[in-house]
């Protein structure tokens, strides 16, 4: 199963990616300027992948891309894969793994994650 994930630019848009269970970025979303939007991008793929438009393309570097679209309107681009083989297991685990994804919402924090120093501080703290 994969997972799309909002976040935000540092411009202030948001954006998700959709990801492999394993964290692997397959495409990434055009910026937004509301996170509702992502939210209404995101159930319109998953509950209608069949209705987008998959459009294979191939860099200058010669790896391949897919551009996902709906009524002419790119509305989000692959990562390049190095091999048309590693192309198509994208592609698969896309068509296979959206339908039932979750949907993760990181756009209200700065970081996902937090820093080592900053958790070792609190933990410090509180010992004390």
């Amino acid at each position: 199963m994969g997972a799309f994930v909002i976040s935000k630019r540092l411009n202030g848009d948001y954006k998700f990616i959709f990801a492999t269970r394993r964290g692997k970025t397959i495409f990434t979303s055009i910026g937004c300027k509301n996170k509702s939007d992502c939210e209404k991008m995101i159930a319109a793929i998953q509950d209608n992948i069949e209705q987008f438009t998959l459009t294979r393309s191939k860099s200058g570097a010669g790896k391949f891309f897919f551009r996902l679209a709906k009524d002419g309107l790119v509305l989000a681009t692959s990562r390049k894969f190095s091999t048309e083989f590693m192309f198509q297991k994208g592609i698969t685990n896309l068509r296979e793994n959206i339908p039932n994804s979750e949907t993760l919402d990181f756009s209200e924090n700065d970081f996902a994650f937090p820093d080592a120093e900053s958790v070792f501080a609190d933990q410090e703290a509180d010992d004390a």
